[in-house]
């Protein structure tokens, strides 16, 4: 069982370096394109292309490459794209429960993400204003 979770871990850790090395360098290269006012294409493509990316490697893997081993599974869809964008997991998972028929299951998660996950920004700002506003820096 140790030998099968190192795999796992390695071939995560494998599909990861290429996901976040790709998505700094788009961010980048949509910064110097567009300028620096305009970091939010770089996510946006970054958002897009990941759900494709991760839909199209679902697809197959459920139709065509079903005998392909599970490292290569998780390097690719919780390696690559988990390091590439978490947005794909979630428009994946969003789908998948609007495919079982589960739409209220589907609503409610895919809105209460983006609305808690706000909150949770909200906070996080709002703590960190308060912890550097109570620390004395001298």
């Amino acid at each position: 069982m140790q030998n099968t979770f190192i795999r796992t871990v390695i071939a995560i850790a494998l599909g990861a370096m290429p996901g976040a090395v790709g998505r700094y360098l788009i961010t980048e290269f949509t910064k110097a394109t567009f300028g620096k006012d305009f970091p939010y294409y770089g996510t946006f493509f970054i958002n897009v292309t990941g759900c494709f990316i991760i839909a199209l490697f679902y697809t197959l893997n459920e139709q065509k490459f079903k005998s392909l081993a599970p490292e290569i599974r998780l390097a690719i869809a919780t390696g690559f794209c988990g390091a590439y964008t978490t947005f794909s997991t979630y428009g994946l998972e969003t789908f998948t429960q609007i495919d079982k028929g589960n739409t209220t299951v589907a609503l409610i998660y895919w809105l209460g993400s983006m609305i808690v996950g706000m909150l949770g920004i909200q906070l996080g700002v709002t703590l960190g204003k308060l912890n550097s506003k109570s620390s004395v820096a001298e």
